[in-house]
């Protein structure tokens, strides 16, 4: 068969084709000519780093935005932009990471949700009829009888997912889209699945397979699709490449201009953490942090990382273990704890739990620490106004003034308000969770140097976050997590972004002593 021939016989083959798809939000570019080819009657793969098109591309296909540019086609007819009932029509199902049931209802109500069947010739449904098609699914398939009268909020995070699941088979699908379907999954569970998937691809449904744990690529996978930065850097025969390959092709390398790192020579140990445990989220976990170290936390979601850093600012508890601070016990069994033992939060969602979006930049810097501008019941406000205006000049927050709404601020400027809230307090142990999470570029640098201002200052800096690039940048230690064990603990200077994302995907093996 000559090479045209083979093409246009692989095209014929295909189910799904995105030929150089195109879509921006405001100023930026999600997807910059993406395209994807998905095999009929296989698992393909799709992996890429956050933020690298995965999401648009899917919610694309999902019919939940209309390309800008770019050619569908499905099953060889060619669409300009689909729509969600237009994709069942097609037989394209998704199983979404958030498991989006209605908690409220039981088991055979979200089965059925908006596909009700009913009685003959009467609008009144048709109960029994659903509870069988129900109980027969999930026994051909999972082996499983769920309670009918359970409601999905009653249910595990497994059997949720089973219900999710049966109510895209119920509907004979010719596609199935499962975007990170492993996270919340013990082994066990995550087998039952692989087994499942193998078995709907022998029976000739095709799978698309989002996720980050390279390991469940390699191993599930007939294809694979590579996105970086809005395109696809390479299309591969999983059985001509490997996991640890895949990794140089997911994240750019230079990264050097980036990140100002200050060198300062860790201080006196002012954090010590051993033996941490807590039920289904993370196990036997020890580290210590020094005076003037920023210490990377990183693991994909459901790895335990950052239920971690929600334990050490009092968040949630351990069941066990202990956390010492300047070498004395400290139980932080609230966050009001952990702000008394000099522990900073910096959150993700800083819109939502960093800042207050209408309160002014002075009343949020100064909020964590109002008793010291306080007497006998009085705002010191001179002092207030002084301390503020110093850290906008420190932090270089753009702003008209001090009594401008934060809401009125640039994402980045909102994130310095974040940290000036607790420098402010005069804190000694930052946690920084996703410290650059929808940041410009420019005002990244500068809280990068920020890190650095602090490690400096004689803090300890915990930063946790799942740019990897800048993980190895900015930090003197990572540690990894992969299902809720410290797999890896590697010192940032001697490292890559590669073993890294090897690491925390389970690609590397092995556990080493951490402390």
């Amino acid at each position: 068969m000559t090479a045209p021939a083979a093409a246009e016989q692989a095209g014929h083959d295909d189910i799904i084709r995105f030929d150089r798809i195109v879509k921006g939000f405001g100023g930026a570019q999600a997807l910059k000519g993406a395209s994807l080819a998905v095999r009929r009657a296989t698992v393909h793969g799709l992996v890429g780093q956050n933020g690298a098109g995965k999401s648009t591309l899917v919610k694309i296909l999902a019919g939940l935005h209309r390309p800008d540019e770019g050619r569908i086609e499905v099953e060889g007819r060619s669409y300009e932009s689909l729509t969600p009932h237009l994709c069942e029509e097609l037989g394209i199902h998704f199983i979404h990471q958030d498991r989006l049931l209605v908690p409220t209802f039981t088991v055979g109500e979200a089965l059925f949700l908006g596909r009700e069947a009913r009685l003959a010739g009467t609008p009144f449904l048709d109960r029994r009829a659903m509870q069988q098609r129900a109980d027969e699914t999930l026994l051909n398939y999972f082996g499983v009888r769920l309670p009918k009268d359970a409601l999905i909020s009653e249910l595990s995070t497994a059997e949720r997912q089973i219900v999710q699941i049966t109510r895209a088979l119920l509907n004979q699908p010719k596609v199935l889209v499962f975007d990170e379907p492993t996270a919340a999954l013990v082994r066990r569970e995550a087998e039952t699945l692989f087994r499942l998937i193998r078995r709907l691809r022998a029976e000739g449904v095709t799978i698309i397979y989002i996720s980050h744990y390279l390991n469940e690529i390699e191993e599930l996978c007939d294809q694979l699709t590579i996105l970086r930065n809005g395109l696809d850097v390479a299309s591969l025969e999983m059985a001509q490449t490997s996991a640890k390959a895949i990794t140089g092709l997911m994240i750019e390398r230079d990264i050097t201009e980036m990140f100002p790192k200050s060198h300062v020579g860790p201080g006196a140990e002012i954090l010590r953490v051993e033996a941490l445990s807590a039920q289904n989220r993370y196990d036997n976990v020890g580290f210590t942090l020094r005076r003037g170290e920023v210490l990377g936390v990183t693991g994909l979601l459901g790895s335990g990382a950052k239920d971690l850093i929600r334990t050490l600012f009092g968040l949630e508890q351990p069941a066990s273990g202990t956390i010492e601070i300047d070498n004395t016990s400290a139980q932080l069994k609230s966050p009001t704890k952990a702000v008394k033992r000099s522990i900073a939060l910096v959150p993700e969602d800083r819109r939502g739990h960093g800042v207050g979006l209408d309160l002014s930049l002075c009343e949020n810097i100064t909020l964590s620490s109002l008793a010291r501008y306080t007497r006998f019941g009085f705002l010191k406000r001179k002092r207030q106004r002084s301390d503020t205006d110093d850290h906008i000049r420190r932090l270089q927050i753009k702003t008209t003034g001090r009594e401008a709404l934060v809401r009125t601020l640039s994402g980045g400027n909102q994130q310095k308000v974040a940290i000036a809230k607790w420098l402010s307090r005069r804190s000694e142990i930052y946690l920084l969770d996703e410290p650059t999470v929808g940041v410009d570029i420019g005002s990244k640098v500068e809280i990068y140097a920020l890190i650095g201002e602090l490690a400096a200052g004689g803090a300890g800096v915990i930063v946790l976050s799942s740019d990897l690039p800048e993980l190895v940048g900015i930090t003197d230690r990572i540690l990894v997590f992969f299902r809720g064990r410290v797999v890896r603990e590697l010192v940032s200077s001697d490292t890559t972004t590669d073993e890294v994302l090897a690491a925390s995907t389970g690609v590397s093996e092995g556990v080493c002593h951490v402390g």
